[in-house]
């Protein structure tokens, strides 16, 4: 039998370890980590009923920066099919004829596991047109923390496809600089804004690069510094669906699409993984 004083000392044993498990979830409560139950889905639905409802004349389509066919020709939409039969959806880079960069969470997120993808190329639309290639050989990054979204990057191998105006590669950025006040354009499938609802069609918007300095005073020690951050003012930033695609300087890739505040799109520092801290990585693996 325990005395009185063994049990109040288990007890607040206990009850310690609920409060650090707590706090440990609480440090990254602002970032959604459980992409695919939460975001991936969810979009992957609204984006097709979006592109079947819409006059392709262009008739309904109201404002925001949408990208003609060609505009962005190293730009990958991916439908994920899960394990469990649903679907997902993300963006990629193609960085070669054969190989497309992308965030790893979009193959493994939170339990959430991907059984296959179906990449699309060449195309403005992503349940229609361009080169539609399906493959299931992803290599997420071997340090990959799905907790934490660190090494939050991954190498998609396909069939080599041939280049032409709608389907060229991207170059990947190499060196130490941090683009601090620089522009950049990030695009996608998904949401641009919180309101806006789904695009019926690939869009692309100019972001402000800020230090991660800045970054970590949303998100805490969370950031090192193999990420990148953005400014998302005024209702402009990167949003559900976008996940795994670009952010481009100067025809370059500079960031891949990795996460946003839970609390909304906009307003808060998206972050994105730093394709110079990973293009020792990359280049082994293309």
């Amino acid at each position: 039998m325990f005395s009185h004083n063994a049990l109040q000392s288990v007890n607040m044993k206990l009850l310690l370890t609920v409060v650090c498990l707590a706090v440990a979830v609480s440090a990254y409560e602002p970032i959604n980590i459980d992409y695919h139950n939460t975001v991936g889905v969810y979009e992957a639905a609204r984006i097709k009923q979006a592109e079947e409802s819409t006059d392709f004349d262009g008739s309904r389509i109201v404002g925001g920066n949408f990208a003609i066919l060609g505009q962005l020709p190293y730009q990958a939409g991916l439908l994920i099919r899960l394990q469990d039969g649903r679907q997902s959806v993300c963006g990629a880079s193609l960085i070669s004829n054969s190989r497309l960069v992308t965030a790893a969470h979009c193959w493994t997120s939170f339990g959430v596991d991907a059984r296959e993808v179906l990449v699309v190329l060449g195309s403005i639309t992503l349940y229609s047109g361009g080169t539609r290639i399906l493959t299931n050989n992803v290599r997420p990054h071997e340090r990959f923390n799905p907790f934490t979204l660190q090494n939050d990057i991954a190498i998609i191998y396909i069939n080599p496809v041939s280049y032409s105006n709608n389907i060229r590669n991207i170059e990947i950025a190499s060196g130490n600089d941090q683009y601090v006040g620089s522009w950049a354009t990030a695009a996608g499938f998904g949401r641009y804004t919180d309101t806006s609802g789904v695009s019926s069609t690939l869009r692309y918007v100019s972001l402000q690069v800020i230090s991660n300095q800045e970054c970590r005073r949303t998100y805490g020690s969370y950031i090192l510094s193999s990420f990148l951050c953005v400014a998302t003012p005024r209702g402009r930033g990167t949003c559900g669906g976008d996940s795994g695609g670009p952010l481009i300087l100067n025809n370059t890739l500079i960031g891949v699409t990795c996460f946003r505040h839970v609390a909304g799109c906009t307003g808060r520092p998206a972050g994105f993984m730093r394709v110079t801290s990973f293009h020792d990585w990359i280049v082994s693996n293309m």
